[in-house]
């Protein structure tokens, strides 16, 4: 069964530092892609901009700096207000957003309720999987895989060749 974790919030994007606009996004969670969350922007145009990263990056940047290269992640206080920074760096340019941090702890209590820490690989069902392609299986007549002719002569029987 997949779960859907939701939360709708208006982030800021920060132009300079005197200067921001809101962005309407959308974080979402799947239990079925249990490693990562999803932020779509709605900004002015008609398809969102989609990031995904991954979850771990995400609820540590609420407590400390983290993150390097395309997503970085940390937390600060901007007018007495606790906020999580969020930069995003992409081949079509950089983007610096700010959150709110308890909007955004709430949201992530909710993904962790529903897939907690170190259960993820459990949630893919990956031990499972890894079980069933490593497990031993049923031994066939090496000797029948052998003798078998892959390519049959006409001078055969019913398709049977064989090396003797």
């Amino acid at each position: 069964m997949n779960t859907v974790v939701e939360r709708e919030l208006e982030l800021q994007l920060i132009l300079s530092p005197e200067r921001s606009i809101p962005v309407p996004a959308r974080l979402t969670y799947l239990t079925n892609d249990p490693f990562a969350v999803h932020i779509a922007f709605h900004i002015s145009s008609e398809n969102p901009v989609n990031w995904t990263f991954a979850r771990e990056l995400l609820v540590e940047g609420v407590f400390r700096p983290c993150g390097h290269g395309d997503v970085r992640v940390w937390p600060t206080k901007v007018e007495g207000r606790s906020v999580v920074l969020m930069a995003l760096s992409s081949p079509d340019g950089d983007a610096l957003l700010e959150a709110p941090t308890a909007q955004v702890s709430a949201w992530l209590e909710r993904t962790l309720r529903a897939v907690p820490p170190g259960a993820e690989a459990e949630q893919l069902g990956i031990d499972d999987g890894l079980a069933k392609l490593l497990a031993p299986t049923a031994p066939t007549a090496p000797d029948e895989l052998w003798l078998r002719d892959p390519w049959p002569s006409d001078e055969s029987q019913d398709g049977e060749g064989g090396y003797v």
